[in-house]
């Protein structure tokens, strides 16, 4: 099939792509003291110049005690570490490329032993799973301050020049946290029985973000059902419930929903519209209005698991892709562990070299190249 529609150009609000390909925000760890630098101005650079239309940073932790849970997680904050992601988007732009970072708190997920009593980790409940406590329960003073780094750090990131900025709401990190009735029991205004009730923090932040960046700048929110936690965890097991967990936060200013899935092929409903039905980002669009980015094993053979045993670039399922691209399903189409093994992977489908399409190799985690 022709991959026309692939390579179809993108606009909103600000935001102009020259395809629909999204470089996959992927956890890299390599940020000496949180800084990144020229290694990570090249790395992006050359997926720029792979032709990826807009590469989403690996997630990037806010201004907070305990924000990230592992050494090498890049800050968003900091004369040093700003100066670094002035770098980056310096090196995209100049080859031609669409950045936008990925702003990231990561809740209770450190390991128990990892962190110590001068910063311990913070979640809705002070849970990291169900019945699982880890860390400290949020006051309502943290989450005030909370939502103040998130807003602090997307407009860092207008100012240093990024394309549009995404907050990393999914996948059981303490956007997520609130989500799910098995991280937050809370009993306050921030808790609830249902997922729109949960959904306030989520809101709050957004509507900061807005505020910090003003009306033109285009924001993006992922979201999913699973979680690193559980991997069937479902959220919303019906379209009303996806509806209330997921139109509030695009009136309070999400123009983008990332939606994460493991395999973007799969049905969200395949009780209600059978086996070829819309997948999460098709029904998100369908519910919220929004524009939506799917994602989840593009460019791998089986499901995400399978690409750390060296699974190779799945071009057949490309005809999946583009179908759901021509009707609309959704808008965009992220692509994630293959990019960090083949950088010029978006080119070699737009010129139809897929025997030239390398397959993600786990060895390749430890080095920016």
């Amino acid at each position: 099939m022709s991959s026309d529609i692939l390579f179809s150009p993108f606009t909103l609000k600000s935001l102009v792509l020259p395809n629909r390909i999204v470089m996959a925000p992927m956890t890299r760890g390599l940020a000496p003291e949180g800084i990144p630098g020229a290694l990570h101005a090249e790395y992006y650079r050359r997926r720029a110049e792979g032709g990826v239309g807009l590469i989403l940073t690996e997630g990037t932790v806010i201004d907070r005690p305990a924000s990230r849970n592992m050494p090498g997680i890049p800050f968003f904050h900091g004369d040093a570490a700003l100066a670094g992601w002035s770098g980056v988007v310096d090196a995209v732009h100049a080859a031609g490329g669409r950045i936008a970072p990925q702003i990231w708190h990561t809740g209770s997920t450190r390991a128990r032993g990892e962190w110590t009593p001068e910063a311990p980790v913070e979640s809705p409940s002070g849970l990291v799973g169900p019945e699982d406590p880890r860390g400290n329960t949020m006051t309502l003073e943290d989450i005030a301050d909370t939502v103040a780094a998130f807003a602090r750090a997307a407009a860092d990131a207008k100012r240093l020049g990024f394309d549009t900025v995404e907050l990393h709401g999914a996948h059981g990190y303490l956007i997520d946290q609130f989500f799910w009735p098995g991280t937050n029991t809370r009993t306050d205004a921030f808790g609830g029985a249902t997922i729109g009730e949960r959904s306030r923090f989520a809101a709050e932040a957004v509507k900061a973000v807005r505020a910090a960046v003003g009306p033109d700048f285009p924001l993006i929110l992922r979201v999913s059902q699973w979680k690193q936690q559980d991997y069937a965890a479902r959220l919303a097991t019906s379209p009303q419930q996806m509806t209330e967990w997921l139109a509030p936060l695009v009136e309070a200013g999400v123009d983008i929903l990332h939606c994460s899935q493991r395999r973007f092929w799969e049905p969200e409903f395949a009780e209600i519209d059978g086996a070829d039905g819309l997948n999460f980002a098709g029904w998100a669009k369908k519910l919220t209005g929004a524009a939506t980015i799917s994602v989840g094993s593009v460019g791998l053979d089986g499901d995400f698991f399978g690409a750390f045993g060296g699974q190779g670039s799945g071009a057949a399922a490309l005809d999946n892709l583009h179908q759901r691209l021509e009707r609309e399903e959704f808008d965009l189409i992220a692509v994630g562990r293959v990019l960090i093994s083949d950088a010029d992977w978006a080119n070699k489908v737009r010129t139809g070299q897929t025997d030239a399409l390398q397959g993600f190799k786990a060895a390749d985690l430890a080095t920016l190249a």
